[in-house]
């Protein structure tokens, strides 16, 4: 059998006799780390990790085995999960083959070389994974910067935007958690690729802000979908090119040609639809609180509330992660803290922005908001 000796392999069970077993018998074939139990076994994961495969047995105290291979999934989507199980197990077990949650399954006892094989199959799995992952890399990411590169040239003022489109895009996705920040970077970066067929002066003067006749106005508007079309001959980026395609699109739109709408668009896609709007709003003049002031009466129509909520924190600098919400009064509650001003119709100021509401405060506003109508919805970041 051809050995894999620098492959790492985790081994996880809750019976040290069979950690020790492991040890003996694998540990000249493979880098052998084993753990106690999937807390353990997480924890291992974290510390000495990436691991080419992983095998855990099913039945274990606290965490049981496919619980825990979900979790090494999140946590190392590439590493190949391998469980062993009794025959009593066989049904749940092959419900997380399906699921896609385990690569092998092997029942108990299982022989050290059927045990070895199944390894060697595993790590087989990593390693193409992992290569075609670095050529996909290399390929997606030449053909990209070529783009950017005759982009950067032949319209400095539109390589501007997509650099910033590309900055915003992946700082609101990696508040909202988002697991695909190459793609949503790739799609932020060549967004306005398709502007190579538009004249430069309708696209300066769209970019800084500038009215522009009906007729111009059209074929600016008609690059998305010459981009998309560009990109679609790139192999791999069909989501990006879709994301392309819908960037000026509504959340919840009624146009016919667009058949998704609402989560069905591609999430990119309606991060760029948020971001184009705060840049043009921007570029009439308008400063950053007035643009997201302007765009906060369109939140679910036009833009989708929890990309927005990302974009309002992104620009308050509000700490990572933390998002922005939208509340009526009724909704306010102890600890969220005022983005903006609290005022009422007419312009009074309630409260300051930064304050954190607690029962005092509370009061004081349903009690003023009976007397006189304050401006809603309120923008604040929940503790």
């Amino acid at each position: 059998m051809e050995s894999r000796k620098g492959a790492k392999v985790l081994l996880v069970d809750d019976e040290v006799n069979v950690l020790n077993a492991y040890r003996r018998n694998l540990r000249l074939d493979y880098e052998i780390f084993v753990a106690q139990g999937g807390e353990q076994g997480l924890s291992m994961l974290k510390n000495h990790g990436p691991f080419a495969v992983v095998v855990s047995d099913f039945k274990m105290p606290g965490i049981d085995g496919v619980t825990f291979l979900k979790k090494v999934k999140e946590i190392s989507k590439d590493t190949v999960r391998i469980m062993l199980t009794g025959f009593a197990d066989l049904n749940i077990t092959m419900d997380a083959v399906n699921e896609g949650h385990i690569f092998r399954f092997l029942t108990k006892p299982c022989p050290v070389e059927k045990l070895k094989k199944t390894i060697d199959e595993g790590i087989r799995q990593y390693e193409l994974v992992r290569v075609e992952k670095e050529l996909l890399n290399k390929t997606l990411r030449g053909s990209v910067k070529a783009l950017i590169d005759i982009l950067s040239v032949v319209n400095p003022l539109v390589f501007n935007l997509s650099s910033r489109l590309s900055k915003y895009s992946v700082k609101i996705a990696k508040r909202l958690q988002r697991n695909n920040l190459w793609e949503i970077e790739i799609a932020a970066l060549v967004s306005q690729i398709g502007l190579v067929s538009v004249p430069n002066d309708i696209i300066e003067k769209k970019l800084h802000g500038f009215e522009i006749s009906e007729s111009e106005s059209e074929m600016f508007y008609s690059h998305p979908k010459l981009g998309a079309k560009l990109l679609r001959n790139i192999p791999r980026l069909d989501y990006v090119a879709e994301s392309v395609y819908y960037q000026y699109v509504d959340y919840k739109h009624s146009l016919s040609e667009y058949k998704k709408s609402g989560t069905e668009i591609p999430f990119a896609g309606r991060i760029l639809k948020t971001l184009n709007d705060f840049f043009e709003l921007n570029a009439k003049e308008y400063n950053e609180s007035i643009a997201l002031r302007e765009m906060e009466k369109y939140v679910g129509v036009k833009y989708d509330e929890k990309i927005f909520g990302a974009l309002v924190a992104e620009v308050e600098g509000i700490e990572d992660k933390k998002l922005v919400v939208l509340k009526t009064i009724p909704e306010l509650k102890e600890g969220d803290i005022l983005v903006e001003n609290l005022k009422d119709s007419n312009g009074f100021l309630l409260l300051p922005k930064g304050t954190e509401l607690n029962l005092a405060t509370l009061s004081k506003i349903i009690n003023y908001n009976k007397l006189t109508k304050l401006v809603e919805p309120v923008s604040v970041v929940e503790s």
